[in-house]
């Protein structure tokens, strides 16, 4: 059965941990694995969640399933993190779902079930796995302009031209805060601009908000998501726990529907469960669990949130820190878009070729397309990573 198969691609993220991790250079650099790591390298268990982890534990006396939508206490506490107290919760629905990615394709698959000739708008660039996912549900795909590599900015008068086109009844993905893999991401003003043409043209919105508190703060990194939530009837959104919770390894996501009425929320909901079920049937609990203990006990939440605005502040930081030895070493401003970026990426606009040279001449890892990953900056290495880049620039 198997003998006609050829070998799927490499995943080259996946690719480019197992080159790092056979250097044998002690000063080596990774800047390409998608989580957040310490001063220390290392990507620690969140004070709260830890402490949730040991009241779980103590205090859970079954495994039994819990239904199709997980713990419903999670999907409480995420539809309110992410749409906000002023939300109108009558009209929204929430479903636990294996992570972000996992809340991605659950979303999908509703949405081929509602919309089967529609098509989804992506950002180019955008997240690697979109296109798989969306594909992996039947979606057909167009891409609209989005990053300028040259300047670091957003090329929004591009993406709005390319968006006129779109057809009533289309899908647009857009990255609720901190863009990946770009770093560049819309103002509030653009946000604006964005729910008029998506009600002009009759576009369905699908927020992909997976960094939630690592841009401009907890509330602030979901000012686009709920202004869309005021203004269009319909939206969808998936959201992921892996980064601000740390809890990438148990897979912890929300697919939420803004429906038009309570009536047509369940409905869809319905058929949500109903993809679920032919999908996966449960979602892991454990994680989800853990992360609901701390959304409900205001002691452990103030803590989660203090602990996440210091990873905030430390990439801030980073990236102010990372500009200002790329301009000393360079002589130039070339670089400084990379302290306005927010979030865990940032791309730096070189060339394959170039970042193919920062690997063998200086044992520097980042993914091929230049994107880096902030929290992986050396805090004590600036200037000789600096260095290193410039020395490969043509």
């Amino acid at each position: 059965m198997f003998e006609d198969l050829q070998p799927a691609p490499a995943d080259k993220i996946l690719a480019l941990i197992g080159l790092y991790r056979a250097d044998p250079r002690p000063g080596k650099v990774d800047l390409g694995v998608g989580v957040y790591k310490d001063r220390d390298g290392k990507t620690p268990v969140m004070r709260a969640v830890r402490e949730a982890e040991k009241r779980l534990l103590q205090s859970r006396d079954t495994k039994t399933y819990l239904g199709l939508a997980g713990d419903t206490g999670f999907n409480t506490g995420m539809a309110g993190l992410v749409f906000g107290p002023a939300a109108e919760f009558s009209r929204i629905r929430a479903a636990q779902a294996p992570g972000g990615s996992g809340a991605l394709r659950l979303v999908a698959e509703l949405l081929k079930r509602t919309r089967s000739d529609a098509t989804i708008w992506l950002s180019d660039p955008t997240w690697p796995n979109h296109m798989p996912v969306m594909r992996a549900a039947g979606l057909e795909i167009r891409e609209h302009p989005y990053f300028d590599a040259a300047s670091g900015a957003v090329r929004f008068a591009d993406m709005m031209s390319a968006l006129a086109t779109a057809k009533s009844g289309d899908v647009l993905l857009l990255h609720g805060c901190c863009h990946n893999p770009t770093g560049a991401n819309l103002d509030t003003a653009q946000w604006a601009e964005i729910a008029d043409l998506v009600i002009e043209r009759g576009l369905l919105p699908f927020v992909d908000i997976a960094y939630q508190g690592f841009g401009e703060g907890l509330d602030a990194d979901a000012t686009g998501l709920r202004l869309l939530a005021e203004k269009v009837p319909e939206m969808v959104v998936a959201s992921s726990c892996s980064k601000n919770f740390a809890v990438y390894r148990d897979r912890v996501g929300a697919a939420m529907i803004l429906a038009k009425d309570s009536a047509q929320a369940d409905v869809a909901m319905s058929q949500m469960l109903s993809a679920a079920r032919a999908m996966y049937s449960m979602p892991p609990d454990h994680g989800a669990a853990a992360v609901r203990i701390v959304l409900e006990d205001a002691t452990l939440r103030a803590d989660w949130e203090a602990e996440l605005e210091e990873m905030r502040l430390r990439m801030l930081r980073l990236r102010v820190q990372f500009a200002e030895a790329l301009r000393r070493q360079s002589n130039s401003d070339r670089f400084d878009f990379v302290a306005s970026h927010r979030g865990m990426f940032s791309r730096l606009g070189l060339s394959e070729v170039q970042v193919e040279r920062l690997r063998a001449e200086h044992g520097v890892y980042m993914v091929g397309d230049s994107r880096i990953n902030v929290a992986g900056l050396p805090e004590d290495g600036m200037d000789a990573l600096a260095k290193a880049i410039v020395s490969v620039l043509d």
